[in-house]
């Protein structure tokens, strides 16, 4: 590993959500829920696949790097300098599904795009369970 790699940082949210990892997935992959809680995109789950996210601030741009449908998803998240990756895991429990995701790759002097998608994260997880909640 080199020395940028080590001192990185990350950004990880984990929840226990009451739902199969399956509706969980759907969320995560369909643009159209994913305008809904996280930004409009033209996502979609397949590796190497380049997609943006948009907002009214500005857009990410991202690229699909890991696809295990129910369990994992990953893409690269680039913006403003940022190179980051998102990693989502699904992990089924007795009552749900255990939920995490990890942004990695800030590095020691973006300590300003660290906190905010600390922030950030936990409004979209917020917004992301109400989906869950309202899809069938």
């Amino acid at each position: 590993m080199n020395e940028t790699s080590t001192e990185s940082l990350s950004v990880v949210v984990e929840r226990e959500a009451p739902h199969p990892p399956e509706k969980i997935w759907r969320a995560l992959t369909q643009p159209y829920l994913i305008e809904e809680w996280l930004m409009k995109s033209d996502f979609k789950p397949v590796v190497d696949h380049r997609f943006k996210l948009r907002a009214d601030w500005g857009s990410v741009d991202c690229q699909v790097t890991a696809v295990e449908p129910n369990k994992t998803l990953s893409y690269t998240w680039a913006a403003y300098g940022l190179e980051s990756i998102v990693t989502w895991t699904l992990t089924p429990t007795s009552t749900g599904t255990h939920l995490r995701m990890e942004q990695s790759g800030f590095r020691p002097d973006q300590q300003q795009y660290y906190e905010g998608a600390k922030g950030g994260w936990r409004l979209f997880f917020t917004a992301l369970e109400q989906v869950l909640a309202r899809i069938d």
